[in-house]
């Protein structure tokens, strides 16, 4: 039975939902690293939000995790790419808090509007400072988008119902998406140059870390008023106070700092200035949203296999998922086929499919050849982490769909660029969805990679067939199935043996100086 650990507090339905799934769980929030570490390995899965740091010391430890959930948007706090190194799906909720926080960027654009929390604060101490207060209408104003996703469309719907003009700057964002939201696709300067009002949708990385930088504040429209809901560091913050302080920027509004808890700040006491304690995702709603998805998506992961929201691989609904198994099955032989063949020898793969198998997310299939193939070099390679090593092999990868009606209704096949030239081995699906390889090098040959095979490459001769039988059983190696395939009489033959067990490396060297015998191999599926 799957385990999974819940490290941080989250709403009861997420364990409720787990167990009614038939998953062991565990809630154990406000665990120290150490204490973690110390019980990582008994679980299969780890649901957090942001106060578990899943770090590279704890996945080491963590040797049976299959998937990590972060109940919420940003994955700061997860090592994808040390989890990506270990095989271990990454999952997030993108959608769980998005009406939340979207609201929380307009909550905040009212609030600088009409410079709310100073007149609560002035009118609270006693002060009747009516004529101090003089807000701006949001009526008419434009409003700019930095990152136009998920979040960023509901804030333009949302302006939009307020009568403003919406333009956006998100190098993803198509010419039709811009239409379909009713906003107007901008690039950076003609955004900063426009908008009255800037509010930033993005998550943090190398291109957009402290995107409203001194020089591009330096560009915003005089009196400007700036809104970051969505992560610290897209926003220089001595900048910005500079831009306040100097009356270029007319307010700011931020619910996320560089370093938190933001325990202190050069921009708290500015004038102008609007702070929240990351609260974008802080309502009853989006709390129990986040839990939920994240218990569904882990729960159909480990029970099913199906992948959703996830960081490091394809999603893989959980109806695609029984229907791409058998050819994920096939894949992966196939991969594991060119693997041990060629050894480390590849320099490119091309993953080819047609019929039905065109028809198909092509994503999982690649994934699959790519595990089989880099099992070569570890046992522990999976399709998370087959891509991340094929990448550090400086591996070319391939996909092409065929739309041309082949010999068999549905086609995979891996080709693969070595020092001798391409190499290709081709496999369909037979019966109730059996794998089974039907080209290889070239040569017509069916077989069923299964179990322990030997491999024989030589010529078409005679004679040859029984001197092999014979030296497999004077060696007390029985022979299950029998694959036989040839370019042209007396050429080039290929032999692919099923045996009961594994084949002894003097046995290969005997099979290898048979006379004919160009090359042999072990293999094993």
């Amino acid at each position: 039975m799957p385990k999974v650990l819940i490290a941080d507090k989250m709403d009861p339905k997420a364990a409720e939902i787990f167990r009614a799934r038939g998953l062991e769980v565990d809630e154990r929030p406000g665990l120290t690293p150490d204490e973690q570490a110390a019980i990582i390995g008994d679980y299969h899965g780890l649901a957090v939000r942001s106060a578990t740091k899943v770090t590279k010391r704890l996945l080491d430890a963590a040797t049976n995790l299959k998937v990590i959930g972060r109940a919420g948007i940003g994955v700061d706090n997860v090592d994808i790419p040390a989890a990506s190194a270990r095989g271990v799906v990454v999952m997030n909720t993108p959608f769980g808090n998005s009406i939340t926080t979207a609201e929380h960027a307009v909550a905040l654009m009212f609030a600088l509007a009409r410079e709310i929390p100073a007149a609560d604060a002035s009118t609270q101490a006693g002060r009747w400072e009516k004529n101090r207060f003089m807000g701006v209408e949001l009526t008419s104003k434009t409003l700019g988008l930095i990152g136009a996703g998920n979040i960023g469309s509901i804030v333009a719907d949302r302006a939009q119902g307020l009568k403003m003009r919406v333009i956006a700057y998100d190098p993803f964002l198509t010419p039709d998406r811009a239409l379909a939201m009713g906003v107007e696709k901008v690039g950076l300067d003609d955004l900063l140059a426009r908008a009255d009002f800037i509010t930033l949708h993005t998550p943090l990385t190398d291109q957009t870390r402290g995107i409203l930088g001194r020089e591009n504040l330096a560009k915003t429209k005089k009196g400007v008023r700036i809104i970051n809901c969505a992560r610290g560091g897209l926003v220089d913050e001595a900048a910005l106070k500079d831009a306040l302080d100097g009356g270029h920027v007319a307010g700011a509004a931020l619910d996320v700092f560089a370093e938190e808890p933001a325990t202190a700040s050069t921009l708290f006491g500015t004038p102008g200035f609007i702070s929240t304690p990351h609260l974008g995702a802080s309502t009853t709603e989006a709390q129990v949203n986040v839990a939920i998805q994240v218990a569904e998506q882990m729960a159909e992961y480990l029970t099913t296999g199906g992948v959703t929201n996830a960081l490091n691989m394809p999603s893989l609904s959980a109806e695609e998922a029984p229907r791409l198994k058998p050819y994920m099955a096939l894949a992966e032989k196939l991969g594991g086929l060119v693997g041990q063949l060629q050894g480390g020898g590849v320099s490119t793969v091309s993953v080819e499919t047609e019929g039905a198998a065109a028809q198909l997310n092509a994503k999982p299939i690649t994934g699959a050849v790519l595990a089989g193939l880099m099992r070569v070099h570890s046992d522990a390679v999976n399709m998370v982490n087959a891509p991340y090593l094929a990448r550090e092999h400086g591996l070319d990868v391939r996909e092409v769909r065929h739309d041309r009606e082949g010999d068999y209704h549905t086609l995979i096949r891996v080709a693969a660029g070595t020092p001798e030239g391409e190499r290709s081995v081709a496999g369909t699906l037979f019966g109730q969805g059996a794998p089974r390889l039907v080209e290889l090098y070239g040569i017509k040959i069916e077989a069923d990679l299964t179990g322990h095979m030997l491999f024989v490459i030589n010529e078409d001769a005679p004679g040859f067939i029984g001197r092999l039988g014979t030296t497999l059983g004077e060696a007390g190696v029985n022979i299950g199935t029998f694959h036989l395939g040839r370019r042209d009489a007396g050429g080039e033959a290929v032999l692919l043996l099923s045996v009961d067990g594994a084949v002894p490396g003097e046995l290969l060297h005997r099979v290898s100086r048979l006379p004919g015998v160009k090359r042999a191999k072990a293999l094993r599926f």
